[in-house]
């Protein structure tokens, strides 16, 4: 029991820059309060005293301002950051590892009682802020969902989930732990879930500005191998126009900077 204690404040000295102490993280960090209240609660909802687990999740809500329901599943290391306006429903479950921020619904779609309604993280999820994830389906190890959106289908491993609704930019690796047989280097944690390069519309516009780009220095080395071929031939030199583009003009970097390159 010390042990998983010690575990839970160790993930928040390792993930979070701004925690200076052990004792602060004991004293002044409502996700851990949260974890450490959900777990009596848990253990009362599943040997029959649902009114007590429901009373122990409604006073931790009122002390942190995190509404996990006792019958939720949460594995170890799970860090809380902030965590204002957390909803955590009945059957979700939440792996080993995964960092949550504020506003964040792990919520269902579904008004059957018994059946699985709430989202399944794997291990190594990060569920940035004002995110909402919604249903029955599981996001896989290591994803990220970024900020405000809104996830309603299953999240392959590694991949980030952007937007609303959310867009799965798949693992730049494009596979997930568990199908290779090498040994994986340890996850390099992403505050907040998404870097810049995970934007799926900026990625779209470098796209198409880079082949703009690639277009027109073609075009422009054909124009030069015709100036070269009309010096001897008149004919090749009528073809050749006045305002032929002889010199690329297209500002690739300009552009690729304003989309965020």
């Amino acid at each position: 029991m010390f042990a998983r204690l010690r575990s839970d404040i160790q993930c928040i000295l390792d993930r979070d820059p701004a925690a200076r102490s052990t004792w602060e993280v004991i004293t002044c960090y409502p996700g851990l309060h949260a974890i450490w209240l959900h777990r009596p609660a848990h253990w009362c909802w599943h040997h029959g005293l649902k009114w007590l687990g429901r009373f122990i999740s409604h006073f931790a809500r009122w002390l942190t301002g995190i509404e996990i329901h006792p019958g939720a599943k949460i594995g170890q290391r799970v860090f809380f950051d902030h965590a204002m306006g957390v909803v955590v429903g009945e059957t979700a479950e939440i792996g080993d590892g995964c960092t949550i921020y504020q506003g964040v619904t792990l919520g269902g779609t579904s008004l059957y009682k018994g059946a699985k309604r709430h989202p399944t993280l794997g291990k190594d999820v990060v569920v940035s802020a004002g995110a909402k994830v919604l249903g029955g389906f599981e996001v896989g190890d290591g994803a990220k969902i970024g900020s405000n959106a809104v996830v309603i289908k299953p999240v392959p491993a590694g991949a980030t989930a952007v937007g609303i609704p959310a867009r799965i930019i798949p693992s730049k690796e494009g596979q997930s732990a568990d199908v290779t047989t090498e040994p994986q280097q340890p996850r390099k944690f992403t505050a907040y879930g998404i870097t810049q390069e995970d934007d799926p519309l900026s990625q779209a516009m470098r796209g198409l500005i880079d082949n703009a780009s690639s277009q027109e220095h073609q075009i422009a080395l054909l124009w030069q191998a015709i100036e070269k071929l009309s010096s001897a031939n008149q004919q090749a030199k009528d073809c050749v126009p006045c305002d032929a583009a002889l010199k690329e003009q297209f500002e690739a970097g300009k552009l690729n900077e304003l989309v965020g390159k």
